[in-house]
């Protein structure tokens, strides 16, 4: 077994931007960068996701988000301050950053951020959403957000997001 990642290699690399549009039926895809100044930081994109939403005249349809990174995740839930520092606390505690790690080992793994805490992190939370837009606006509920969970920061994240739907006109 290798001390190395094995790395996805695509043909060609994603567009920043992509778009096509069929008919009534519209795709669009775009990278985003979240910056990000802790090394667990929990980020609030509802607004972001919610204006990418409307400016496409979507009367129904999806959005995909994406986070492109193994140590970055996306999740529903509430966002509230106090809320907030125990999901930090219930993270810290189910994944402690300083136990023996194999991925932190230089015996066995060839990564020098000692971050296996923030890999395994990332497996409770996980790495995308799939959200539905009706009548031209994300559907969330009262107290939903959209939150993105920096594990290893600070970093600058690159999440792809699409959205794919039927137009108003």
């Amino acid at each position: 077994m290798s001390k190395s990642s094995t790395v996805t290699v695509r043909e060609k690399p994603v567009e920043h931007v992509a778009s096509a549009t069929v008919g009534g039926l519209t795709i669009h895809g775009e990278t985003i960068i979240v910056e990000t100044d802790q090394r667990i930081e929990l980020v609030d994109l509802t607004n972001r996701v919610m204006e990418f939403a409307r400016r496409f005249d979507i009367r129904e349809g999806l959005i995909s988000l994406w986070s492109m990174h193994t140590t970055c995740a996306l999740f529903i839930n509430e966002f509230q301050t106090a809320l907030l520092s125990d999901m930090k606390r219930f993270l810290e505690e189910m994944v402690a950053r300083d136990a023996e790690w194999m991925h932190n080992d230089p015996d066995h793994s060839d990564c020098d951020r000692a971050n296996a805490d923030s890999h395994l992190r990332a497996l409770l939370l996980g790495h995308n959403l799939t959200l539905q837009v009706s009548g031209g606006e994300v559907v969330l509920g009262q107290w939903q957000r959209i939150l993105m969970a920096e594990l290893d920061g600070p970093r600058a994240r690159s999440l792809r997001i699409q959205i794919f739907g039927v137009n108003n006109s």
